[in-house]
């Protein structure tokens, strides 16, 4: 099953960082927030990709394309024909693959515009900005299930996010994006969506969170898988800060691998 990843927003609010390179590809301890993410999508058997560039998407292209260098023990030898030795094979199991979907265009013009590289097939689609310890099995179960077009994870975070009014049978009737209500339901990312979702999304300037998801609710084709875990957004450095305090400290709750 292909997992697609959102990667190609401007990362404004974290611009300290983010004006040199895409927010995904900022460090938390030593890697990228998308090697962590793609590292626990991997550690559940979900191991090819579809990364939805934007700004600055070569830096993407070229941490990919030199991946195996950077993770691999190399001696250059300079006296014998500036030979190269390689003393271990660090690699992954994954089959990456990174599209241009534009400068300015919106999630869910990223989304649509990947689609032939997703067929008619069951996917998954994640935020290349947050991690978390939700139970992909049980989510992936949980879709099966319920039999709707689209599943978004679920949390509650407090109040600065879109609200999900889910009823007892933990369907979605509405989705408000970022209203202020405290203890609300938010959509976390970490989805599994049918290809119908494509005929949802206008074009370019759609945005995934706004009528796509409003109509998928008022359609009843859209569920809530509730995760009680953790789960953090790097939506500032304050934010980016204390997912490296978590991971140098060893309190990463979504290292799993």
């Amino acid at each position: 099953m292909k997992v697609v990843i959102l990667a190609g927003g401007f990362g404004t609010r974290i611009s300290e960082e983010s004006h040199l390179k895409p927010k995904p590809m900022i460090e938390v301890g030593e890697a990228p927030i998308l090697w962590h993410i793609m590292k626990y999508y991997s550690s559940f058997g979900f191991d090819e990709f579809v990364i939805c560039c934007g700004y600055k998407g070569y830096v993407i292209k070229e941490y990919f394309a030199d991946y195996y260098l950077h993770r691999s023990d190399i001696t250059f030898d300079f006296s014998d024909n500036n030979n190269m030795i390689i003393h271990n094979n660090v690699a992954e199991p994954w089959k990456v693959t990174v599209v241009d979907t534009g400068l300015r265009t919106m999630t869910g013009g990223r989304l649509k515009r990947v689609r032939k590289y997703i067929e008619n097939e069951t996917f998954m689609m994640t935020y290349g900005d947050g991690v978390s310890n939700v139970d992909l099995h049980a989510l992936l179960e949980f879709h099966k299930k319920k039999q709707k077009a689209a599943t978004i994870t679920a949390i509650q975070p407090g109040g600065r996010f879109g609200v999900l009014d889910i009823d007892k049978e933990r369907n979605v009737n509405a989705f408000s994006e970022k209203a202020k209500e405290d203890g609300g339901w938010i959509n976390a990312g970490f989805m599994v969506l049918e290809p119908e979702v494509f005929d949802y999304i206008a074009g370019d300037d759609t945005f995934f969170e706004r009528e796509p998801l409003e109509n998928l609710a008022r359609d009843g084709k859209l569920a809530a898988y509730k995760h009680e875990g953790f789960w953090k957004c790097m939506d500032t450095l304050r934010d980016k800060e204390t997912l490296d305090y978590l991971w140098n400290t060893g309190k990463a709750k979504w290292k799993c691998w």
